[in-house]
């Protein structure tokens, strides 16, 4: 399966993305760090985020993925974009038309935005909970994570990181099954 789901049927959530760099990369993230790029190894990756909006009838969740599943311009989607398009489907999410491709915004755009990116899995936390930066802290106390840069991804938190490097997923997301239970019940 191409993603993970806690919680109940929400509109809402918090999400991790698994990324699998193949190829060696120089990243500049917009202005941060003033623009200067900054080097990635192939490997895995780990970004967490979050889609909290709630407007009527909306589907932050789902249009957020969807919006990380897409690149830039031509470029081809991620290819767990049409499960998810997929998934998201069937609970009532109406793709937009007429958009030929996103805009760079969010720090996590220009890496998924690389050719040789590939967003592997995703894992949601369907709810209102606010549990992103929490979530983050938990990813970094974890020994099969490591930080690639202070505050990257996370540009309205306090401290900390959003995208992590990961040496061994299936390690880091079996342990984060057993303490993500009891972070969605505070």
């Amino acid at each position: 399966m191409q993603f993970t789901i806690f919680g109940h049927n929400s509109r809402q959530g918090t999400y991790m993305l698994l990324i699998e760099l193949r190829a060696p990369a120089e990243v500049s993230f917009g202005r941060f760090l003033g623009g200067r790029a900054i080097s990635f190894e192939p490997g895995t990756y780990l970004y967490v985020g979050s889609a909290l909006g709630d407007g009527k009838g909306a589907f932050p969740l789902a249009g957020r993925l969807v919006r990380h599943a897409s690149r830039s311009g031509k470029g081809k989607p991620h290819k767990i974009r049409k499960a998810l398009v997929e998934h998201f489907t069937a609970t009532g999410y109406r793709e937009p038309t007429g958009k030929a491709g996103k805009k760079l915004h969010w720090h996590i755009d220009y890496l998924l935005d690389l050719p040789d990116a590939e967003i592997v899995h995703v894992v949601m936390f369907t709810g209102p909970s606010r549990i992103e930066n929490p979530l983050a802290g938990l990813v970094a106390s974890m020994p099969e994570s490591s930080t690639v840069a202070d505050r990257l991804g996370a540009q309205d938190a306090r401290s900390g990181t959003h995208l992590f490097r990961i040496s061994d997923p299936t390690t880091l997301l079996g342990n984060l099954g057993m303490s993500v239970t009891q972070l969605m019940e505070e």
